[in-house]
């Protein structure tokens, strides 16, 4: 069953001149692809190592500001207040850890994919294919959001049910996609980060001035309307607990670090310190979307009481969660802006939900063209095999995000935060340890992956699928959950906050238990803290080959 917005309030229909700005920008995201196709692998999963540090922190921007932050960022805040703080604070942290302590040196260990660095620093084929299981996890759980803001947004600029609209906006994205793989991904990334800072900061600023909210610093000035919202924003942890606040932000901080389309675009440059470099302008392009989202969130909240005349919460019989993931742009209806404005706002959206859906995809595609079938099934794989093979995978898991978009488990932000959890418990733990202690053995890793991948399901069948099991359902009690208290401390949205550490103990415990990893493994850790500089196709192997196995001069050997 479908949430579908309520139509009389919200003006869904079809309207021409943002239907006109959508589908153009849709064709122009089509022709890059054709212009930048590419037919190798270096093209289609890393963009030839060539991108400059700029042009990849627009992409960083673009691929990181999903429809979870366009639309459903100020969506949370919109209906949670205060509990939507976390998702700011969480999501814009994470890429400090990042930049401190794992651009540069990802950058150097260099290799194609996520998974692959796991296969190769653990040497250990299932490390790499629990590597890549756990990317096309997040990569579908995080894309069925982004499908869904898509539909959401369709449904308002062209006036059709939800469901056409998320078939034909996926199906655009596919196309382009299989097309041009990473090369072309990021330069379509770069127009849709502009088209989406654009749309979203035009949106606020012209919301809080013709509206009398603001003048030239909405973003601080939103505050005055405190008093006004309700106890979602004036009362802390009324709505939820303080454990769950803090499990949150843990978890999607953490999750941050371990998302291997955020990873990949370390190695879609020349060295490390472009890779330092593209994670600063990165984070300068986020905060100026997440400085003003609240602000946004208030203002359409503000706006939706008074058009309405209902409360805006939903529980207390207001808006839905469809509405609440649609906020940003209802905002720029309620305050009454030109139709073309609108969907201006409306194309922002989108451009942020394909950008990331583009980079889940590459990654999915990488994980089962590169990991699982050339490294694992078919070593002697030609270039075109494996491209075709990511093609493939792109138009697949392209139809399974489809279908699941239909009626998603939760709200955008939710689902999004979902695939954050998965990643800060199983990924981040091999990508720290792996980076910086290199005694982390391939025992220690399997035995940390393992106990990561088993709590993250657990908390998901102990919490989620009871809603859409009958069996499991029936099974619960007034908690919804089927082990109460397994979902109070471990739940699907913050479980990093004792997995991580649990996984960080596992791994090392092992590792300690079991014999030292190779002395190579070890001379390519100290490899990625080395101050030599790299070449552009060089990696810490490639050194570590040529000096015979010394290492050359590594900053602690």
């Amino acid at each position: 069953m479908t949430v579908p917005l309520q139509a009389e309030a919200l003006d869904i229909s079809f309207k021409l001149v943002p239907a006109i700005l959508v589908f153009l920008m849709m064709a122009s995201f089509l022709v890059i692809g054709y212009v930048f196709k590419v037919a190798d692998t270096e093209g289609m999963w890393v963009a030839g190592r060539g991108i400059g540090n700029i042009e990849n922190g627009m992409a960083i921007g673009a691929n990181w500001m999903s429809a979870a932050s366009y639309l459903g960022l100020a969506g949370l805040v919109a209906l949670s207040g205060f509990y939507g703080l976390a998702f700011i604070v969480g999501w814009t942290t994470g890429y400090f850890v990042l930049l401190i302590f794992l651009a540069a040196q990802m950058r150097r260990f260099g290799k194609y994919t996520a998974p692959d660095f796991v296969g190769d620093r653990f040497n250990s084929p299932t490390a790499r294919a629990l590597g890549a299981f756990t990317t096309l996890l997040i990569a579908y759980v995080y894309s069925v959001g982004q499908a869904r803001g898509m539909g959401l947004v369709g449904q308002y600029v062209f006036g059709l049910d939800i469901i056409p609209m998320i078939v034909v906006m996926m199906t655009i994205t596919v196309g382009y996609l299989a097309l041009s793989g990473m090369l072309g991904a990021t330069k379509n990334m770069a127009v849709q980060y502009v088209i989406l800072i654009v749309a979203f900061l035009a949106g606020v600023y012209v919301v809080g001035f013709s509206q009398g909210y603001s003048t030239i610093l909405p973003q601080i000035e939103y505050g005055a309307l405190f008093s006004e919202l309700g106890r979602q924003f004036s009362a802390p942890f009324r709505s939820s607990s303080y454990y769950i606040w803090v499990a949150t932000a843990f978890s999607l901080i953490f999750g941050t670090c371990g998302l291997p389309h955020v990873l990949v675009r370390f190695y879609t440059v020349e060295n490390e310190r472009t890779a330092r470099w593209s994670c600063v302008w990165g984070m300068f392009f986020i905060l100026l979307l997440y400085w003003a989202a609240p602000a946004m969130a208030a203002f359409g909240v503000d706006l939706f009481g008074s058009v309405t005349g209902t409360n805006a919460y939903a529980a207390q019989g207001g808006m839905s969660g469809a509405e609440g993931d649609v906020i940003v742009v209802l905002a720029a209806q309620f305050a009454n802006l030109p139709t073309w404005f609108v969907g201006l706002v409306a194309a922002g959206a989108m451009a942020a939900a394909i950008a990331t859906t583009a980079g889940l995809f590459i990654t999915a595609s990488s994980a089962v063209a590169h990991d699982i079938y050339t490294e694992l099934i078919n070593p002697d794989a030609t270039q075109r095999q494996q491209v075709l093979i990511g093609r493939a995978t792109i138009v697949a898991i392209g139809a399974l995000v489809t279908v699941t978009a239909f009626n998603p488990p939760a709200l955008i932000g939710e689902l999004v935060a979902y695939a954050f959890s998965l990643a800060g418990v199983v990924l981040f733990p091999m990508f720290f340890l792996g980076l910086w202690w290199e005694n982390t053995n391939r025992e220690g890793a399997l035995a940390g992956m393992t106990v990561g991948l088993l709590l993250w399901i657990g908390s998901v069948v102990n919490s989620v699928l009871p809603s859409y099991i009958g069996a499991l359902g029936a099974a619960t009690g007034e908690s919804g959950a089927l082990v109460p208290i397994y979902a109070q401390y471990v739940p699907p949205i913050g479980a990093a906050l004792i997995g991580t550490p649990l996984v960080f103990l596992v791994t090392i415990g092992v590792s300690l238990l079991t014999d030292e990893p190779p002395m190579e493994t070890k001379r390519m850790v100290r490899q990625c803290h080395s101050p030599e500089p790299m070449g552009q196709q060089q990696t810490a192997e490639d050194i570590v080959s040529e000096s015979g196995g010394s290492g050359g001069t590594p900053a602690d050997d």
